[in-house]
């Protein structure tokens, strides 16, 4: 059975749909299969290993998400207080309405305060500059940083919708990590080491890459009109924060090691994380009526035009969580109704099917997100995995 995770992974990378993939399978004791195919970097020798480095991109919500929620555990943070209360900069955001008829922008008050909840479930009103028209505009209007300039003035940037009355995804969790540097007097990522990631085991993943990491990253590759891929060099400026919504890079084996302590309610190899009840509350669906709405970039580089927006399950209705997709239904692939999900830009993915007891990673990095190629490996190798492991 194993022959066809393998055979997902080996197609896509000889057919040129990737570049490069590795993928791993899980229950809750143990590995069941990883498997690494491709390379690196296309034109190069070095093959895809699980050791990889790749970009999480908004992969690293959930890591964050984690980190928070140890903190509300301890009542140094609480979910549905007002974030403005720990963060004061949070008071002066105001909504973008829209523009006047001399092209300036219409700023409001929100007609809500900002929680911790709605920062974690995207229903703060934060939108990211490449999914909204209006803030690409205002953007350019104003010199407004965009996240990938690695600006901390990215955050100020204003809502698009008041507060709790849509679902937008958006910069809300880089808020969430501002809130955790406030009320531990650490930066994002000295918490991480000590209290998530050294404690799990995932010395690989971190917002920086030392030597050995950075000679195991893995090339970022773009989808040309012709369909091919090519190797795209990336300029990354110097961060001046650490961005809990998209800057962690990582391994699908450190990667691995999160998802099983969230399937195992919290521990893993007798190190408790989280209480199960705040796994399971990361898990619930809160954002109530409100559903996950496709979304399409206004960069087409950046995502895939003919997909079918940021929903990552198509005609599947979904919820979310604290930093996780919720699906209402099964999928065609074998995930159980009510598992969790995400993935990053450059085509990374991930899911935890708490019911049938099986959590599963795929790693590549390539552009744009939602690429044909790249989500139909992930889509094969996700079925292979409940066709091997998946319990009825």
């Amino acid at each position: 059975m194993n022959e066809a995770l393998d055979r997902a992974l080996d197609e896509a990378t000889r057919s040129g749909r990737v570049a490069g993939v590795a993928a791993a399978v899980a229950d809750d004791h143990r590995t069941l299969h990883e498997r690494a195919a491709g390379v690196r970097q296309l034109g190069k020798p070095a093959p895809m290993t699980m050791d990889s480095v790749f970009w999480l991109a908004s992969m690293t919500k959930p890591v964050t998400a984690v980190a928070v929620m140890q903190l509300v555990e301890q009542g140094r943070l609480r979910l549905d207080a007002p974030a403005a209360e720990v963060v004061p900069a949070l008071a002066r955001t105001q909504v973008l309405e829209g523009f006047g008829a001399d092209g300036q922008p219409i700023l409001r008050p929100p007609r809500r305060a900002i929680t911790l909840r709605m920062l974690l479930s995207h229903t703060s009103g934060f939108s990211y500059v490449f999914l909204n028209a209006n803030l690409q505009r205002f953007k350019q209007l104003t010199g407004q940083p965009d996240v990938v300039s690695g600006r901390k003035a990215m955050l100020e940037a204003p809502l698009v919708v008041d507060p709790g009355t849509r679902w937008e995804y958006g910069i809300g969790v880089d808020w969430a990590g501002q809130m955790l540097e406030a009320v531990t007097g650490a930066t994002l990522g000295e918490y991480l080491e000590e209290h998530v990631l050294g404690p799990l085991g995932m010395a690989d993943t971190g917002f920086s890459l030392r030597p050995d990491m950075q000679a195991r990253l893995a090339g970022i590759h773009v989808r040309l009109p012709d369909g091919t891929l090519a190797f795209h060099p990336v300029e990354r400026p110097q961060p001046e924060f650490q961005g809990g919504g998209g800057d962690l890079f990582s391994t699908p084996r450190d990667y691995l090691r999160l998802l099983r302590m969230l399937l195992g309610g919290g521990t893993l190899d007798g190190v408790r994380i989280l209480k199960q009840e705040t796994v399971h509350e990361m898990g619930r669906n809160q954002i109530g009526e409100l559903m996950v709405l496709p979304t399409r970039s206004v960069i087409p580089p950046l995502w895939n035009a003919e997909a079918r927006g940021l929903g990552l399950l198509p005609g599947t209705p979904s919820k979310y969580g604290l930093a996780f997709q919720i699906n209402v239904e099964p999928t065609p692939q074998g995930r159980s109704a009510g598992s969790l999900a995400w993935a990053g830009l450059t085509n990374t993915y991930f899911w935890i099917d708490p019911t049938r007891r099986l959590t599963g990673v795929l790693m590549t990095q390539t552009l744009p997100f939602l690429d044909a190629g790249a989500v139909g490996c992930f889509e094969n190798f996700e079925a292979a995995a409940y066709q091997a492991f998946g319990r009825a």
